[in-house]
């Protein structure tokens, strides 16, 4: 990605950043500076507004506002006179995000990137909005520079309120009683659920239609607990469509961010890892659940995209690619039915007629086709007086030589940073394909991922580090004080979040499971106490976002709702939990139970914002089975066992082990033991003996 080729103008203070969406304005004529100390004092030593603008490299309307009024002099001359302009990348800098994101919904009720938020020198924002034409922007500018000179204690006593707001949103009581859990509990919560299915085209609500996919995951969960076949329904319609639609890129592998319409067809053409992961895991364990061939198919195809497209030398993996190719959305991606011609021949009919591509095109671009599927294979070859397995392979055959094609094109932009958070993910996913279809590669995949993050995103005192790029942990500035006090000197690793603990911790009590290598139970173990140290409040019972010892914004945040990704407390509940019960630590398990008791009475209310904590619910109804499995032929059985589909389960074993639940299990004979609530069943001999004792 040339993201530095010549520019117009002189470089501003973007320009030694490690950010790629930071140096796509690094030649910007707005003076940005990055968040840090240099910008913040200028804005108090001159008095001046501070204009917080953040985005992501893969955003499109964060490139179209670029292009209309932070390359455009005469809005730069407006914004340089009377703001400190701040460049936020939100993906690096997740905190400040959140605290204007909250901002911005306080104020609008609606959220997005771009977000663009209006301060007073000590940070706390006055007005704030997404997404600006050129003229409202400049003339808002000037606005708001007027109305900061001419009524000051108007502005400050507004920031005053929004603070207060900002502080408090999204927090949560502090529960000191424990209730009853119950499965009438759960039926509430789904029952509640199901009034936003899509019973047509699968999915949540209408347009735009993301992916959800740790929402469809627990909900996969609560059709087979629950025996609920209204949901099971719902949960296979939504992972056909997705499948079928243009929202999967049937050429590539991998899924965009978002489809723009209620149907799947048009996607929001961004591919993000965090998407990816995630969906790697739900169609891994949708195949386990309701065995599929589509379901292995999209997973190893994103995998193959995943490994060609956005994985670094040293098997860290990237953060995004691009919506835009030459600057223009899509086109990368899309093709009309001409160059399917030119590049298929003869083979082009059939191509166009699997994939709905027509001389007139489906989409807004005159004549463009974005591929889709509606018929399965038997159903068109039927159709079309062809075999299914025939029609498959000539399908394959023409989709290779439109990938070669493709890839002659323009490559979409790609954001190379590599960020914890997302690459537990991965690290997840990889574990859970593997879990599913026992293939080999994916296992060596995850193992190179995991030597990735401890070689790289922890340090020597066991913390770890947000991001890594081109050999080194990304810098910005730490926690301000004349004493230098906090990790380290003025600037140092970019000190990680809770939610890259939270699901590196996951990702490693995954591998942990998939190997029984007690390293990756041990690093897990670690972190986990490291996360309590640093970012657990006791007198909340909740995690913080960022940790105590880090940079202090205006508000200290903790992340709840669940959305395109977990919350990383509900994560972390979900971690103590699984090492409470290997580890047998009962404060592991309090926390976890401390935090689903603070969460309990907002579920109901709005389920699909809190889909991982139904899963520990769920866990807290159904139980946990603790699958021990020792002996010489402990890694066959367990793979055995993953054939089985049994959500509401922790694995442990092998030919050794020093986990409480293992002592005294070892012999020359493999064992299942079946255990939950401190009970051991008798030992198994082999899975069909053990599975009697689950209970479907």
């Amino acid at each position: 990605m040339c993201i530095l080729a010549a520019h117009k103008f002189a470089m501003n203070h973007l320009v030694n950043s490690t950010s790629p969406y930071l140096l796509q304005h690094a030649g910007n004529p707005v003076n940005w500076y990055p968040w840090g100390k240099e910008a913040l004092q200028k804005a108090k030593d001159e008095n001046k507004l501070i204009l917080v603008s953040i985005g992501y490299s893969a955003c499109h309307w964060c490139h179209v506002m670029e292009h209309e009024s932070f390359e455009d002099e005469s809005v730069a001359a407006v914004m340089n006179e009377y703001f400190v302009c701040i460049k936020v990348d939100r993906e690096e800098r997740p905190d400040v995000d959140q605290v204007y994101m909250s901002a911005v919904q306080l104020m609008s009720g609606r959220g997005g990137w771009p977000l663009n938020c209006i301060c007073l020198p000590d940070q706390r924002p006055i007005y704030g909005g997404t997404y600006f034409r050129k003229n409202e922007w400049a003339s808002l500018l000037f606005n708001l520079a007027d109305f900061y000179k001419q009524k000051p204690k108007e502005a400050e006593e507004y920031a005053v309120r929004l603070t207060e707001g900002i502080q408090k949103y999204e927090s949560v009581a502090f529960v000191k009683e424990q209730p009853a859990y119950a499965k009438d509990d759960l039926e509430t919560i789904v029952n509640n659920w199901k009034k936003y299915f899509d019973k047509i085209e699968g999915g949540l609500g209408s347009a735009p239609k993301f992916p959800m996919p740790n929402n469809w995951l627990c909900l996969m969960r609560c059709a087979h607990l629950l025996q609920d076949e209204n949901i099971a329904g719902a949960v296979k319609l939504t992972l056909h469509k997705m499948a079928y639609g243009g929202i999967y890129d049937h050429i590539g592998g991998g899924f965009a961010r978002y489809a723009v319409d209620g149907v799947w067809h048009v996607p929001h053409f961004e591919k993000m890892l965090y998407d990816n992961a995630q969906l790697i895991s739900l169609y891994a364990e949708a195949h386990t659940w309701r065995a599929n061939p589509l379901y292995q198919k999209v997973v190893d195809g994103i995998i193959s995209f995943s490994l060609r497209e956005l994985t670094s030398p040293e098997y860290g993996f990237y953060s995004a690619l691009d919506a835009d190719s030459e600057g223009v959305e899509g086109k990368y991606y899309i093709f009309t039915k001409t160059e399917v011609e030119a590049i298929l021949g003869e083979d082009a009919e059939l191509f166009c007629i699997y994939y709905h591509i027509t001389d007139d095109g489906n989409w807004e671009e005159e004549q463009s086709n974005v591929l889709f599927r509606k018929d399965s294979d038997e159903l068109l070859a039927n159709k079309l007086g062809l075999r299914a397995d025939d029609l498959a392979a000539k399908i394959e055959d023409a989709r290779k030589k439109v990938f070669e094609a493709r890839n002659s094109r323009v490559r979409p932009g790609l954001d190379n940073k590599i960020l914890a958070s997302w690459n537990g993910l991965m690290l997840k996913g990889l574990c859970d394909a593997y879990r599913a279809f026992n293939k080999s590669e994916y296992l060596e995949i995850a193992l190179k991922n995991a030597g990735f993050i401890l070689d790289k995103l922890i340090d020597k005192n066991g913390r770890l580090s947000r991001a890594y790029k081109d050999n080194n942990s990304l810098s910005f500035v730490q926690k301000d004080s004349p004493g230098g006090e906090g990790r380290g000197e003025a600037t140092n690793k970019a000190p990680a979040f809770l939610d890259d603990y939270a699901n590196i911790i996951d990702a490693l009590i995954a591998l942990y499971e998939v190997t029984f290598d007690e390293q990756w139970l041990a690093q897990a173990k670690k972190l986990t106490d490291t996360s309590i140290i640093h970012y657990y409040d006791t007198e909340s019972g909740i995690f913080f976002y960022t940790a105590e010892d880090d940079e202090q914004l205006i508000a200290r945040k903790s992340e709840i709702m669940d959305g395109v990704t977990p919350a990383s407390n509900s994560v972390m509940a979900r971690n103590l939990k699984k090492l409470g019960l290997l580890f047998d630590e009962q404060s592991y398990l309090d926390i976890s139970a401390q935090l689903l008791r603070n969460i309990i009475p907002h579920i109901a209310k709005y389920p699909s914002a809190y889909s991982n904590w139904v899963m520990l619910l769920l866990e807290e109804v159904f139980g946990t089975y603790e699958i021990a499995v020792a002996g010489p032929e402990a890694e066959k059985m367990r793979a055995e066992l993953e054939n089985n589909y049994i959500p509401n389960k922790i694995i442990l074993g092998g030919n050794k082990g020093s986990l409480p639940l293992l002592q005294n299990k070892f012999g020359a004979v493999t064992q299942i033991f079946i255990c939950r609530d401190k009970t051991c069943g008798l030992p198994a001999h082999n899975t069909q003996e053990a599975l009697k004792q689950i209970q479907h």
